[in-house]
């Protein structure tokens, strides 16, 4: 990391951070500034940012995001939304902490089946809807869920892609995955729900007469267009059912995802040129840009400095290793996208248990997906689903800032992970 390409990347990569911290300039367009002062300075070239699988966009996720981003917009014609709102706040009594609980309940267990992305392009829909029949400010509830989302992924193989990652490097089944980490899981999202009632308890505003309101409706009177609805929840139980089944099929999510949207505009009687509207195309050229710019990183050999310096601190020794592992997993995981991290710390992971003779208890793997997964909360493009919800936030003209997401992603983080230091040492190394 000595010759000047490097010290260019870091700059470039830092100077489009404070810039996105900022909000002065549109992230959008800093994150495809970055990328392309990236590919001028020779960071990164055109082949390696459009067709590299360790340092390039991961089309995957692009693809993944435009495809359920097509069947959500669909269903969103149905009015099946509508009726969601409506059936939850009735079902939580119209009260604002329980609709929050019940929201962050229902992405967290949705999230460990489908990944974290999905998830969340399926309940901030409703989300908006609910708050906007309830008067109350969404942002409180759709950053609760996106971290509750991050949260429930880390309870199985298929809930976040960086688990994918290591099952594949370390061995690991399905159901190690849930009998290792599902535990944790669940603890996490009581404490996010204890948090949520102290960080935004002067959100939490019953208003009776709105209340009155909508536990006056009748859900079913939602329902615009029953034929169509039945089309778009048979295909996107086929969604669900191909994501699930991913070591069987072996489609990648991707896949699938452009497989049902394609299925769903051909079979019913949506336009194609409304379907498409609903994309998310600036969220998914932010993607892009970011991608390209994390990508200068790996290919000038930034990041996998920072995690030799990491291994090198680590050492011989399962219990620091693990504990340093899961902390310095999640500072880094806030930074950068937790899929290239990931990618690179899972080689020299794996070198690192071979050292200590294969830690046939798997806690250095534990720790890296448990800081990489939750590290992801702490600030605003800290994962996948954080900038997803971000953009439907904007796109309702709720707009959610940078620091509105990463104060409240800061206590989050540092709340889960101390949880999980307690987790990872009284399983593995208090009674080993």
């Amino acid at each position: 990391m000595n010759d000047w390409h490097s010290w260019a990347t870091i700059v470039v990569f830092v100077g489009a951070y404070a810039l996105i911290i900022s909000e002065k300039i549109h992230r959008v367009v800093v994150a495809l500034l970055g990328a392309g002062l990236m590919l001028v300075i020779g960071a990164t070239d055109d082949v390696s940012a459009f067709y590299s699988q360790e340092s390039g966009i991961d089309w995957n996720v692009i693809f993944l995001l435009m495809g359920m981003m097509m069947i959500v917009g669909v269903l969103r014609k149905t009015g099946m939304f509508e009726y969601l709102a409506i059936w939850s706040v009735k079902k939580a009594r119209a009260r604002p902490y329980r609709v929050l609980a019940m929201l962050v309940v229902i992405t967290a267990l949705a999230s460990a089946l489908l990944d974290n992305v999905t998830t969340v392009l399926l309940v901030a829909p409703v989300t908006l809807l609910v708050c906007e029949r309830l008067a109350l400010s969404p942002a409180p509830f759709l950053i609760a869920e996106v971290m509750a989302s991050n949260m429930g992924g880390i309870a199985t193989l298929v809930g976040d892609p960086p688990n994918i990652i290591i099952a594949s490097r370390a061995g690991l089944t399905f159901n190690d995955f849930v009998v290792h980490l599902a535990p944790l899981a669940a603890v996490l999202v009581v404490v996010l729900l204890l948090l949520c009632r102290v960080m935004f308890r002067a959100s939490f505003v019953y208003d009776e007469d709105r209340a009155a309101e909508v536990l006056a409706l009748e859900e079913r009177e939602a329902i615009k267009d029953p034929r169509l609805l039945v089309q778009g929840l048979v295909v996107l139980a086929l969604v669900v059912a191909g994501f699930v089944l991913h070591p069987v099929l072996h489609y990648a999510p991707s896949v699938v995802a452009l497989l049902g949207a394609g299925l769903l505009v051909a079979v019913s009687t949506a336009e194609t040129n409304e379907v498409l509207a609903e994309v998310e195309w600036p969220t998914l050229a932010f993607f892009a840009g970011l991608f390209v710019m994390i990508g200068g990183l790996i290919q000038t050999g930034v990041v996998d400095e920072v995690s030799r310096q990491l291994a090198e601190v680590i050492g011989g020794d399962e219990q620091s290793g693990s504990m340093i592992l899961l902390g310095g997993s999640a500072v880094l995981s806030g930074i950068v996208d937790n899929i290239p991290y990931v990618a690179t710390m899972a080689p020299i992971t794996a070198g690192l248990v071979h050292d200590m003779g294969g830690a046939p208890d798997h806690a250095m793997w534990w720790a890296l997906a448990i800081g990489a997964d939750l590290g992801g909360n702490a600030t605003a493009i800290g994962a996948s689903a954080n900038v997803v919800v971000l953009g439907i936030a904007e796109r309702a003209r709720r707009p959610i800032s940078f620091w509105q997401f990463t104060k409240h992603g800061l206590v989050v983080t540092a709340a889960t992970v101390a949880v999980s230091y307690g987790y990872v040492w009284l399983r593995y190394f208090a009674f080993g």
